[in-house]
């Protein structure tokens, strides 16, 4: 009997014993890290609000695990530079975040940092509600507030960055010495090629950061293409970025959309070209309810670009307005070798409303068309899109709907189709030596030099009179009714209706 008893007891022992294990693990795969900058002491264990760490250097020893935390005390500012590596998975994602009352914690990098924030080969990774500024005494190349990277890693999954405000990069304003940026994606690697999956940045606030706002580094050779994919930039506001806005680089299957860009500063020098949102060295990119405002880029500053080696851009329902270039850019280098060209680009239902304004001379004299196509471009389809030119502020400025022009070459094969061009002054369509135009039931409103061969032409129309010049001879107030008010980053944007606009064309006929 008693031979009995101890058996069972010792079986129970080893129950007992193998449950407080188990619960031991589940504990240590969710615990949170806690972080003060004034309270804090890295000698504590960071386990609770009270025995928080101090400094970021204390972070950069754990590599996180499935459901983990690390949260940063709400008003408080942490310099140096926070590394994050962390392997989360679907059902228990690594979370980096706040805690506590007040505004969003701060990281402020150090003078030389070329980054303040780093999340590295890392897998299931959010990092949300945050602020991260990273001034230096002098601007610094290469300088950025957020970089994302995997690099001899493989595949990186599923990272998530969420409300952030990023402000006050100051990187070199010059794309060749390494420009600038608020959040910098890098990708590559020699020894195993490394890519993103499924890599989300939403809802983020990207204010005075030079050069640019997002830009990606990644492969860009077709010799040795490994495309990111499955990328997703939503609900974004930029404000106060001279460059360019969002350029995913070496991607296929990106979602650009609600994204705003506006009130870009005229700083950049006078060899620097940049534009609002664009994808080079991509694939099938979705560009679509986007607005873009203000830029004042030397060269381009179109709201859109369809950029060069790429495939298959959709850019779709977007506003164009108050740009010094146009509302877009379809363009190829001639380059080849590691470029497939721009092939297969679409650009249809957007709406651009006073842009192609620039007031200085460009490597091109003063060049501001509406729309731009330059280079060997191919097979390029621009259909039902409003383009609204109003009076220019000076007699010198180019007042070009549509220019065509050579890069190492000319396009070839490029349909508009049943687009509203519409021209407060007289304007002209230079295709230059541009092959295989093809101009087909579109709307020519106001006077033209000379209007292409269509063999479907109309130079007027009862509805966009009445809807539009009849209400707002310079186009805002008509064309907002095809539009609607909407959040982004806190700030209400006008993003144009796809039924809206639609119906619009429709009844156009």
């Amino acid at each position: 009997m008693r031979i009995k008893i101890r058996k069972k007891s010792l079986s129970q022992c080893i129950l007992l014993l193998f449950s407080v294990l188990m619960i031991s693990c589940s504990s240590d795969t969710e615990r949170c890290y806690y972080m003060d900058a004034t309270n804090g002491n890295d000698a504590n264990d960071g386990l609770s609000a009270d025995k928080a760490w101090k400094s970021l250097e204390r972070a950069k020893l754990v590599t996180f695990r499935p459901g983990e935390k690390l949260l940063l005390k709400r008003g408080e500012i942490f310099g140096g530079e926070l590394e994050v590596t962390g392997k989360g998975t679907s059902a228990q994602p690594v979370i980096v975040d706040a805690y506590g009352e007040g505004d969003k914690p701060c990281i402020v990098g150090n003078d030389t940092s070329l980054y303040a924030m780093r999340v590295f080969n890392s897998d299931y990774v959010t990092v949300q509600n945050i602020e991260i500024v990273n001034t230096g005494r002098k601007p610094l190349p290469g300088r950025t507030g957020l970089k994302v990277e995997c690099r001899d890693y493989g595949v990186s999954r599923n990272i998530r960055i969420h409300n952030l405000m990023i402000r006050d990069v100051n990187g070199s304003l010059v794309k060749e010495l390494g420009g600038g940026s608020g959040i910098y994606i890098v990708n590559g690697g020699d020894s195993v090629a490394s890519r993103f999956d499924s890599l989300m940045i939403e809802n983020c606030h990207i204010l005075r950061c030079a050069r640019n706002a997002m830009i990606w580094s990644g492969y860009y050779d077709r010799s040795n293409w490994h495309p990111s994919k499955h990328t997703i930039v939503r609900n974004n506001l930029i404000e106060q970025v001279p460059g360019d806005g969002i350029v995913p680089i070496g991607c296929d299957s990106t979602l650009i959309e609600y994204n705003v860009m506006r009130d870009c500063p005229e700083v950049l020098p006078a060899t620097e070209a940049a534009a609002g949102i664009w994808p080079w060295s991509c694939d099938n990119t979705i560009i679509q309810f986007n607005e873009v405002s203000g830029h004042k880029a030397p060269w381009d500053a179109q709201g859109f670009d369809c950029d060069y080696n790429s495939t298959n851009t959709l850019i779709q329902y977007n506003y164009s307005h108050d740009n010094y270039g146009g509302m877009v850019l379809v363009c190829d280098s001639g380059e080849r070798g590691f470029s497939v060209g721009n092939k297969n680009s679409i650009v249809r239902y957007n709406i651009s409303i006073g842009d192609g304004i620039r007031p200085n001379e460009t490597r091109a004299g003063m060049f501001s068309p509406g729309i731009h196509v330059a280079g060997p471009v191919k097979n390029t389809l621009i259909e039902r899109n409003i383009v609204h030119l109003n009076a220019k502020p000076s007699a010198a400025i180019d007042r070009s709907m549509i220019v065509s022009d050579s890069w190492n070459g000319y396009a070839d094969s490029t349909f508009f189709k049943k687009n509203i061009f519409y021209t407060a002054e007289t304007s002209q369509f230079a295709m230059t030596e541009s092959t295989n135009n093809h101009f087909n039931d579109n709307w020519y409103l106001g006077n033209y030099r000379k209007l292409p061969s269509d063999g479907t032409l109309k130079t007027s129309n009862v509805l966009y009179q009445q809807k539009v010049l009849d209400v707002d001879k310079n186009g805002y107030q008509g064309l907002y009714t095809l539009m609607d008010e909407r959040q982004a980053g806190g700030e209400t944007c006008h993003f144009v209706n796809k039924e809206s606009i639609e119906d619009f064309f429709a009844n156009m006929e």
